[in-house]
């Protein structure tokens, strides 16, 4: 992740776009590795990555060499956006990498603390009901294949018309195709109706309390306010609390490299959610692993439960839910606290509650 942060670094000291997309390309290759970048240094095989060229291959290299790298030092400081690359590093914090995250999911965890062989379903993610790429039917057969044998569909709500937000007629029609592919898939695998609502500015839902009754679980996500500094406690506080509310989705709205998310005094937030049982989403999808090991720590003493899911918008995304579960295993959640790990029967029982 250094590396590439060296690389983010290099773009948007860059006058035209099509160099910043040179080292945006060659970041995003270096994340997306295996195996850590010194291994290709002392291979010498670092430029047999695709999209990282010279310049890239030179930085990366003095920094495998030098543990350093004044290249980049250099031109931040003789740059007049050296204070944009500064801020900008602060939006990288607590991101892991492709190697990282199989290291997480590799390394001996202590007993009781989930794993992959516990995952049984994914709570968020998105079909061609909303703004997602496939069908149901297929996002269904994709979790299969991945050895799943439940989700949870959460296409966006009607508030959030950017994302093609369903209206609630669309999810009347959205049900029965549910119920039908249920009923084909009985005893392999059972799909939950679920949605994910809009948080409002001062905590409302863009669903209405009888409209999230027609759910059997309702995600409650931060799509606005996401670039402001105020604190906004009292919004996220008001959502939680909101009827029928189950999963805090992605709560920081954080993403790599663009922007830190909702500032709040998360401990309290996770203190509130804890009480109510409403569980906190880490959002494994790579731009936002959201929220991130050291808060699900927090969320954990707090006494949280947790969704681990990819927030997926095709077949491909599926395999988000890893960084969800490595950030997991790093932070020592127990499988019994991951709502993913539950039988049918649990979850069941869980969201009847959350619906009162």
């Amino acid at each position: 992740m250094i590396a590439a942060g060296l690389l983010h670094d290099m773009a948007a000291l860059q006058g035209n776009e099509r160099s910043q997309l040179g080292y945006k390309r060659a970041a995003k290759a270096v994340i997306g590795l295996p195996m850590p970048v010194s291994d290709l240094v002392q291979a010498g095989t670092l430029r047999d990555v695709p999209f990282v060229g010279p310049s890239s291959a030179r930085i990366i290299t003095e920094l495998v060499e030098t543990g350093s790298a004044k290249t980049v030092d250099a031109a931040v400081a003789s740059s007049a956006h050296g204070a944009k690359v500064m801020a900008l590093r602060q939006l990288r914090g607590y991101f892991l990498s492709q190697f990282a995250m199989e290291q997480a999911l590799g390394r001996p965890a202590a007993d009781g603390v989930v794993s992959r062989a516990e995952f049984r379903g994914d709570f968020q993610m998105h079909s061609t009901w909303s703004d997602g790429g496939e069908s149901i039917e297929a996002m269904a057969k994709g979790c299969l294949s991945l050895g799943h044998t439940c989700l949870g569909i959460t296409d966006h709500s009607y508030g959030l018309p950017i994302a093609r937000g369903m209206t609630m007629g669309a999810v009347t029609r959205q049900h029965r195709e549910i119920d039908r592919l249920n009923e084909e898939l009985a005893g392999r695998f059972r799909i939950f109706k679920g949605i994910e609502a809009n948080i409002l500015a001062d905590g409302e839902l863009d669903l209405q309390p009888d409209e999230r009754r027609v759910f059997e679980f309702v995600v409650a996500s931060p799509h606005s306010m996401l670039r402001r500094e105020h604190d906004q406690t009292s919004r996220m506080l008001a959502a939680v609390r909101q009827a029928g509310v189950t999963i805090l989705g992605h709560p920081q709205g954080r993403v790599f490299n663009s922007r830190a998310g909702v500032a709040a005094d998360w401990p309290r937030i996770f203190a509130e959610a804890a009480k109510r049982r409403v569980a906190i989403e880490i959002d494994g999808n790579w731009h936002r692993q959201d929220i991130h090991y050291a808060l699900a720590r927090q969320a954990l003493d707090a006494g949280c439960l947790f969704a681990l899911d990819s927030d997926a918008h095709s077949i491909g995304e599926l395999r988000f839910t890893d960084y969800s579960i490595a950030h997991a295993r790093i932070a020592a959640v127990p499988a019994d606290r991951v709502i993913n790990c539950w039988s049918n029967e649990h979850l069941e029982d869980w969201m009847a509650e959350r619906r009162g």
